[in-house]
């Protein structure tokens, strides 16, 4: 079980039984709250049909009332629940981790459930209870995956006639984007959009640049305007504009927040502690109020809650809009945000790119460390900068500013491992912040070798 989900290798870690008792565990958690009419929803992976089954057989035993979505993205759960005003959800999904592996997102009361709320859920005595029920979700004459597309199509009715590439990665999008895109104007080339949990292409996690690499060649070849790829369950996005240039997440972020920094001044805006300095120095000098958060998707829409931001989002790809279903992320919504943005600036997503200042940057680098010393090497380099007097931001983990640029070190949350950015104006202060973070750690015995 991780902070905001539950996640495992199938056969190994999760199995049939697990997805039975935690259906139980949940059903009697909701019970609780009184809550009893919830949707159900699942990805595209090998075992996701099997796991929903079991699931389902849990959660009507515990009495229940369970309106299944069938195959289709994480944000469906979403609007599901919004939609047709129930009382929670839970997705099966693995998200973008191999394979083989596979696992549970829960949510009640339209808030996801994570931490200690995860593990009080985990550990509730399983109850049955009469009552229990399975049906089918439906919002008036459409299935939730049609009434979820009608949704999205008429919000992006406005959107520019551009020639959008789209890779859904053999992940869950697939199971709705030829309907989606065949209602929304201009011209649109669908890549990997059948739904195979074996993922064949590449692997469905667009923060990776290689595995952008596909969609980058269609879109130059093709001459398209844009490439918008996702991850294995559709609730984050990669994006790379018409020279096949990616716009990282942060970049992303800044140009979809140009809009309400234009008309509410001091506007709040949130991003991760793994963000650009310019995305902050931008909010900034556009009269908004930048608010930097700690990693963790979970906790960046908390602070966009307790802010009062508009949108919010994070390097790994999750970009949240507070009136998207219960303030949810999710990457299709955001790409059509991002394509109505276009088409009000009146510019591409080159321009933009042109448009911010110059920077060179690490991707978020992944340094394998044991368990049980990841907190004790964060000490370690904290207090060899404190006694050189180092000024370090603590929002998460240990973010030092020099006249360089700056870097960053934390611990991972799902891995035995640090992780680790770094940014500067050029190449040459890159390697000099480069340098200094890993001197750090090859004193504290961590090997130097990271896995971006």
């Amino acid at each position: 079980m991780r902070s905001y989900d539950v996640r495992g290798c199938v056969g190994r870690e999760l199995g049939l039984d697990d997805a039975y008792a935690l259906g139980l565990a949940y059903a009697a958690s909701a019970g609780s709250r009184r809550k009893r009419r919830i949707a159900v929803c699942r990805d595209g992976r090998q075992s996701s049909l099997e796991l929903e089954n079991a699931l389902l057989h849990g959660l009507i035993a515990g009495g229940l009332q369970v309106h299944r979505l069938g195959l289709g993205p994480t944000p469906l759960l979403h609007f599901a629940i919004q939609a047709g005003q129930l009382d929670g959800g839970v997705m099966v999904t693995g998200s973008h981790n191999p394979p083989e592996h596979n696992g549970f997102k829960l949510l009640l009361g339209g808030e996801p459930v994570f931490g200690r709320a995860l593990q009080e859920l985990v550990a509730t005595a399983p109850t049955r209870r009469v009552g229990g029920s399975l049906c089918e979700f439906n919002l008036g004459r459409e299935n939730g995956a049609g009434a979820y597309i009608e949704r999205l199509a008429a919000i992006g009715a406005g959107a520019p006639a551009l020639h959008v590439a789209w890779d859904c990665g053999n992940g869950a999008v697939g199971a709705v984007i030829g309907a989606l895109t065949a209602r929304l104007p201009g011209r649109h080339t669908l890549l990997n959009a059948t739904v195979d949990g074996r993922f064949p292409a590449h692997h469905p996690d667009p923060s990776v640049p290689q595995n952008l690499r596909q969609l980058q060649a269609a879109v130059v070849a093709q001459r398209a305007d844009m490439g918008v790829a996702f991850d294995g369950d559709g609730d984050r996005i990669g994006v790379v504009d018409s020279t096949g240039a990616i716009i990282w997440p942060d970049q992303l972020l800044l140009l979809l927040a140009l809009e309400p920094l234009g008309t509410r001044p001091g506007v709040p805006v949130v991003a991760d502690v793994k963000s650009s300095r310019v995305l902050f120095e931008e909010v900034a000098r556009l009269g908004g109020r930048p608010v930097m958060a700690p990693s963790g998707y979970v906790i960046v829409r908390a602070a966009m809650l307790r802010e009062g931001a508009p949108l919010a989002g994070e390097m790994s790809g999750h970009i949240f809009f507070a009136d998207c279903w219960h303030a949810t992320d999710d990457a299709l919504f955001v790409a059509i945000r991002l394509l109505l943005a276009l088409g009000r600036q009146r510019r591409s997503l080159a321009d933009f790119r042109a448009s911010l200042p110059p920077t060179a940057a690490t991707p978020e680098l992944r340094l394998p460390c044991p368990e049980q010393r990841k907190q004790a090497v964060i000490r370690e380099v904290a207090a060899r900068l404190a006694a050189a007097g180092v000024r370090v931001d603590t929002t998460d983990g240990l973010r030092v500013t020099t006249q360089e640029g700056w870097w960053l070190l934390r611990v991972s949350g799902t891995e035995p491992k640090l992780t680790a950015r770094c940014e500067a104006a050029d190449a040459e202060g890159l390697e000099r912040l480069q340098r200094e973070l890993m001197s750090h750690l090859r004193q504290s015995g961590v090997p130097c070798q990271a896995q971006s």
